[in-house]
């Protein structure tokens, strides 16, 4: 499984964004309030270039297999990121992609100063969901910061060293 993990580039933002609209079909989450409907979807490679963010793509071959980013999103204490829009192509679900593309989110946090990595998700997504709990991310009863997402109904903190 020869996979690089790299950071985005202009050229991956249409196939990013063909895999997150098609992961959000799939469980019938192409609904209001969710990435579905981000104006930065499209345009994932600008949308972090903000100081604090960075995305990371897997790529075997010249296909893009998913991504995830960091982003330091709006109403989060200054301590905190957010981990946002990780999606896999549903071929590549399941093989442990996922888990090494948040190791690597994890420790960019790290190395970047933060303390905690919020996220948030959905019911629908039952199996990230339990990947996030088997990587240490513990249940939240509330959001926390202004994520524009309120379609999502499962929120996550993760704390920095504490695995």
């Amino acid at each position: 499984m020869n996979i690089t993990i790299r950071e985005i580039q202009p050229k991956d933002n249409a196939a990013m964004a063909v895999i997150l609209k098609t992961s959000l079909e799939e469980f019938g989450l192409n609904i209001p309030g969710t990435a579905y409907f981000d104006e930065s979807t499209n345009h994932l490679y600008e949308s972090f270039r903000v100081s604090g963010s960075k995305y990371y793509v897997a790529e075997q071959g010249n296909e893009i297999l998913g991504g995830v980013g960091l982003y330091p999103s709006n109403g989060l204490p200054e301590d905190t990121v957010e981990l946002v829009k990780m999606y896999l192509g549903s071929a590549h679900r399941g093989k442990g992609l996922g888990k090494i593309l948040m190791q690597k989110c994890i420790a960019l946090a790290e190395e970047l100063g933060y303390k905690n990595i919020y996220l948030e998700s959905m019911p629908e997504l039952s199996a990230a969901v339990s990947a996030y709990e088997k990587l240490g991310f513990k249940l939240l009863d509330k959001q926390i910061g202004n994520t524009g997402h309120y379609s999502c109904s499962i929120w996550m903190l993760y704390t920095i060293g504490s695995r």
